[in-house]
């Protein structure tokens, strides 16, 4: 029998976790722990593993970007599926930085919900695939050892930028629009929200560009997406 997959939601509405919890464990077939503050949180990433977290932004006791942040560095690598209240870039923005995964904003419609977690865990299951090194500019990125470089040195990158700036560089200076990125990085099909791609692109531009305002190596092709300069 196939061991069922282990899900941490983390979420102080106690209406809310427990109905999400319901859901995942009838219709998904999981295996769901729960936690209503982020102290609870840590100490049961740091009693088990976990395939996929679910975390709340609002905690009683911390900002959930803030326990996110804190989990990257203390190692935990499942994927992280943000649930905020507010719809907007800059909170977006901070959650992938804190090494979220992927951001639902509340209320939320459970089916596309569900269609996250599944590409989350898909994406997490798929085994690393090494290849040829990608070069743009002083930029390099190095499948094998997934090392991003610039002039040499060492950028640090999550795994969804590394696997955005390696498509980016793979196309060859040809246009990739959001849809496309959706569906090779992401995995979302015609679900996906084209603001998480334009964010994505902000935080990579403030690690690989000399500045960031003015990118000369990545670049917008107005109504089309974006491209890396060949």
């Amino acid at each position: 029998m196939a061991q069922l997959r282990k899900i941490l939601l983390v979420d102080d509405d106690d209406d809310l976790r427990e109905a999400l919890s319901e859901q995942l464990v009838m219709t998904e077939d999981f295996d769901v722990f729960e936690a209503d503050s982020g102290a609870t949180a840590m100490q049961k990433t740091k009693e088990g593993l976990y395939d996929l977290i679910i975390l709340d932004v609002g905690l009683p006791d911390t900002d959930g970007r803030e326990l996110c942040r804190l989990m990257r560095k203390q190692g935990v690598k499942a994927p992280v599926l943000m649930l905020t209240g507010h719809d907007s870039d800059a909170d977006t923005i901070l959650g992938l930085d804190a090494g979220a995964n992927d951001y639902v904003t509340k209320p939320f419609v459970a089916k596309e919900l569900m269609a996250r977690i599944r590409t989350q865990l898909r994406r997490s299951a798929q085994p690393e695939e090494g290849g040829e090194d990608l070069t743009c500019g002083p930029i390099e990125l190095h499948p094998d050892t997934a090392e991003v470089m610039r002039n040499g040195e060492p950028v640090p990158v999550s795994r969804i930028e590394f696997f955005v700036l390696a498509e980016l560089i793979g196309a060859k200076g040809r246009v990739l629009s959001r849809d496309h990125l959706l569906r090779k990085v992401w995995g979302y099909g015609n679900a996906g929200d084209g603001r998480v791609v334009d964010n994505l692109i902000y935080r990579l531009r403030n690690k690989i560009e000399d500045d960031p305002a003015n990118p000369e190596l990545l670049l917008t092709v107005r109504g089309f997406g974006y491209r890396m300069k060949a």
